[in-house]
């Protein structure tokens, strides 16, 4: 008898772990950092052809700060966020606030919404720019190189200018304005004829971290992207931390003044006539 209670209790164990839920296994969160060099060259156009070699390297040590920064791109499957590490200025010790005007602020994507949302800081004035994310016609490439321990693919792609720099500003936007988004509603459709200045770019990705993230504007690709190039800047990865202790925190800005980036292009522009106009009068 005692025999048979033993066998019973035995299999009445079995039968209730086999009914017993399962239980969730704790799945690390998929993350990763990387921090990218940015370089870019200077044109001094038709002026600099009459400087001397000296004077052409004193403008080149005194804009190093604008002409080098560095990146930090934190991601996970679906969302990133892009930001510049703080730099002293190379010559004055302090921070570069004209050049803070017009350079990229904290940047967050989120690929699977197609939603770019971006703060912008322009003389005091906090932004807010909500917009999709730039659509971009990658042509995949056949050839393949090493970056650190990952390696890489090549793609190219031909993007509208205006859609790299739409937070920055030349004097020139004053000779050839923007056309401004009711303008161009009013246009017919058929006539009108907008000349789009286009920049060619050529970036490395790698499908060893599958995720389609990559800095500032970029993204899309099978991959990391890990180095990139767009007119006279370029974009290299020099450290990836995967899945780091720490969680890292992945959050979209939220303050400021809404806007979208044709808005924010077209403001910046007015406001820099605006300047300009005044110190003319005043000098009148």
């Amino acid at each position: 008898m005692k025999s048979i209670l033993f066998k019973f209790s035995i299999l009445s164990f079995f039968i209730y772990l086999s009914v017993m839920p399962t239980p969730t296994p704790v799945v690390q969160e998929f993350q990763g950092e990387a921090v990218y060099f940015s370089k870019s060259t200077m044109d001094l156009g038709s002026w600099g052809a009459r400087m001397s070699e000296a004077q052409k390297k004193q403008i080149q040590a005194r804009l190093k700060n604008r002409l080098e920064k560095t990146y930090v791109l934190s991601f996970n499957k679906e969302e990133s966020v892009f930001l510049e590490e703080d730099k002293l200025d190379a010559m004055s010790g302090a921070t570069d606030s004209w050049g803070q005007n017009f350079t990229q602020g904290d940047q967050y994507k989120n690929i699977k919404e197609n939603a770019l949302v971006q703060s912008q800081e322009f003389y005091g004035k906090q932004f807010l720019v909500k917009d999709k994310l730039q659509k971009i016609d990658w042509k995949m490439g056949t050839e393949s190189k090493q970056i650190g321990q990952y390696m890489c693919f090549k793609a190219t792609a031909s993007i509208p200018t205006s859609e790299l720099t739409w937070y920055s500003f030349s004097w020139g936007d004053l000779r050839q304005p923007t056309p401004k988004t009711s303008d161009l509603a009013d246009a017919d459709a058929d006539t009108a004829e907008v000349e789009v200045n286009m920049t060619e770019v050529e970036a490395w990705y790698t499908p060893q971290i599958p995720v389609g993230h990559g800095p500032s504007e970029f993204w899309g690709l099978p991959g990391l992207i890990l180095e990139v190039s767009a007119g006279n800047t370029t974009l290299l990865c020099s450290k990836i931390v995967m899945n780091p202790k720490e969680k890292i925190k992945i959050e979209a800005p939220d303050k400021g003044k809404e806007i979208t980036k044709t808005a924010y292009k077209e403001t910046i522009t007015e406001k820099m006539q605006e300047m300009r106009n005044n110190r003319g009068r005043r000098r009148g």
